[in-house]
């Protein structure tokens, strides 16, 4: 399986689109927009066979209707919770989609970014919408504290070895926040070092892995020594949902302040 990311509302979302391809067969995950879509797929002979959706914000979904009109055969997989209308088949934790013979995607709820997200995963690679960013993690717009640090562990569980391709290109903001929250960590100076040489680079590779993810995602990180005992200085008690949120809420005043 070839896996291709295609930039979407750039400037502003800064999204990316996956597509992945075998042979002539493609499968697209979250197509915020279309047209670009469209063009890689006839450029590159593909028939689509399924759209897949992690959750119900535009910036993932408003592609899907000019796609499904140029591929009316594809079919749009998406959370049973989401309120998006043209989801055709509603998937749960459990649940498995199987694209061919030799690839497969299990499903993992992964709530807090928004309440219906989902996950979709196997032995090699990851797709997190908005939950896992490289460095970093969506804000919570429609979930809670308690779900979000749950997903993220749920996450952090998985092996260190898959490829993690997730929903927006913030990977030079995360790290100057990682930066603020871990500035001795030796693993991430040198993964700050590695993308200012490498940056960007991701268009037709993986975005990170979760293993670098644990060693340098502060939202990975909340309840590791280094991380918590800042957390608390802030208020937090030793609760999941407390780190995660007093971590969250020093990422969105850095954010507002930069």
């Amino acid at each position: 399986m070839q896996i291709h990311g295609i930039p979407a509302l750039v400037g502003t979302y800064d999204n990316y689109i996956w597509v992945l391809s075998k042979g002539k067969d493609a499968w697209v995950v979250d197509p915020g927009e279309s047209q670009q879509v469209l063009d890689f797929l006839k450029e590159n002979q593909l028939q689509l066979r399924a759209i897949l959706v992690t959750h119900r914000h535009f910036d993932h979904v408003d592609g899907i209707a000019a796609i499904k009109n140029a591929y009316p055969d594809a079919t749009v997989f998406g959370p049973e919770k989401t309120p998006v209308a043209i989801i055709e088949k509603r998937l749960k934790e459990g649940d498995r989609v199987q694209l061919n013979p030799d690839y497969y995607l299990n499903v993992l709820d992964t709530p807090g970014h928004t309440e219906d997200h989902i996950s979709f995963y196997n032995q090699r690679d990851l797709f997190c919408g908005d939950t896992i960013f490289t460095a970093g993690c969506g804000r919570i717009l429609g979930g809670t504290v308690e779900e979000f640090a749950d997903s993220l562990l749920k996450l952090r569980d998985l092996p260190d070895d898959l490829n993690i391709y997730c929903g927006h290109e913030y990977t030079i903001d995360n790290l100057k926040f990682a930066q603020l929250v871990e500035e001795q960590n030796p693993d991430l100076q040198q993964r700050v070092e590695e993308v200012q040489i490498n940056y960007p680079s991701i268009l037709s590779t993986p975005q990170s892995t979760l293993g670098l993810e644990k060693k340098t995602n502060p939202f990975l990180r909340f309840d590791v020594a280094s991380v918590a005992d800042q957390l608390r200085e802030l208020g937090a008690d030793d609760t999941p949902a407390e780190l995660f949120k007093a971590l969250r809420n020093w990422k969105d005043r850095y954010d507002r302040a930069n």
